[in-house]
């Protein structure tokens, strides 16, 4: 059986009602009333779709020590404290030569919720090749004025450009504000080509579209348009995992979704901790093809420099 998809035997706890906070069970979340073990009960639900995006990558921890509205910090290297399950590997280089995290299984999930962890991103490789990515991630981040319905406009845009290049990409909530555009690659291309195919493309898709989208950062740069972020592709960076909560009040979920399903999601933030039932029916069927879906990102960049040639303004 493909581990990827679950057969949708998950049941949801009642967490609809917020829990009584305490000092042993700290509030995570004011709006939402999430607690530290209405955390750890979220993730011990989805710890069975949410592993496979998880494992075998490099893991960057994103700690909230005091709940999601005082100060936040990214772990990617061990501490002192060493959490349960969560397993240490090589550096990625030798200038650091700090070892790196990985969550192999539901038991270091559940310990690094435990240890004030929230948010779990990981690397767009794999602990295998961690020197060659094996996809590309685009964040679709709308600017003032932008519209959820834009957004959902702009993916589909996006996917159609991808499809002209010869890609296949796949879709999730963020959990925050926008979407993310994933585009699964052959470990062929080392972190320079990727990232600079990411730079390129999304530098087209403004210049192609520039009434809706934006290659550059800044609010100024960006009202009325969805800002296309290509940084998470550079060396060592790394992207919100699948089925990961966001450090964000009312505690939203990236989530996997069908391209097609896109057009009736209400909003980014449509499943949360707290109503997250209503998915795992679904869970990682939406994305059926993901696993096996491998991509040349050389012939990619070729088709670009086409389409970029093509486009281009003729001199007189």
């Amino acid at each position: 059986m493909n581990t990827f998809t679950h057969p949708c035997a998950l049941r949801a706890p009642d967490t609809s009602q917020p829990s009584a906070a305490s000092a042993t069970d700290p509030l995570i979340d004011p709006l939402s009333g999430v607690t530290r073990s209405d955390l750890v009960e979220y993730y011990a639900l989805v710890s069975t779709l949410m592993l496979p995006h998880l494992r075998d990558r490099p893991v960057a921890l994103l700690r909230a020590p005091e709940g999601v509205a005082a100060s936040l910090f990214l772990q990617r290297h061990p501490e002192s404290r060493e959490v349960p399950g969560v397993e240490q590997i090589d550096p990625l280089e030798a200038a650091d030569a700090r070892p790196l995290l990985t969550i192999p299984a539901q038991r270091g999930l559940l310990a690094a919720v435990r240890t004030n962890a929230i948010e779990f991103h990981t690397l767009n490789a794999s602990t295998a090749a961690p020197d060659r990515p094996d996809r590309v991630v685009f964040d679709l981040d709308p600017g003032e004025g932008v519209t959820w319905a834009m957004v959902r406009d702009g993916a589909h845009l996006v996917r159609d450009l991808f499809a002209a290049l010869g890609l296949a990409s796949f879709v999730k909530t963020s959990g925050g504000q926008g979407l993310h555009v994933v585009v699964p690659l052959r470990s062929l291309q080392g972190w320079r080509a990727s990232k600079g195919f990411a730079q390129v493309f999304a530098q087209y898709v403004a210049d192609t579209l520039p009434g809706r989208f934006v290659a550059k950062s800044g609010p100024r740069n960006r009202v009325g348009k969805i800002f296309l972020d290509f940084r998470s592709n550079g060396f060592g960076a790394t992207t919100v995992c699948a089925w990961s909560a966001r450090a964000l009040p009312g505690m939203g979920v990236s989530v996997p979704v069908a391209w097609e399903e896109l057009a009736h999601i209400e909003g980014p933030a449509e499943w949360s901790v707290r109503s997250i039932a209503s998915r795992l029916a679904i869970g990682n069927t939406a994305w059926p093809d993901y696993r096996e879906t491998r991509q040349d990102l050389t012939t990619a960049i070729r088709a670009l420099r086409q389409a970029r040639h093509a486009r281009a303004p003729r001199s007189a």
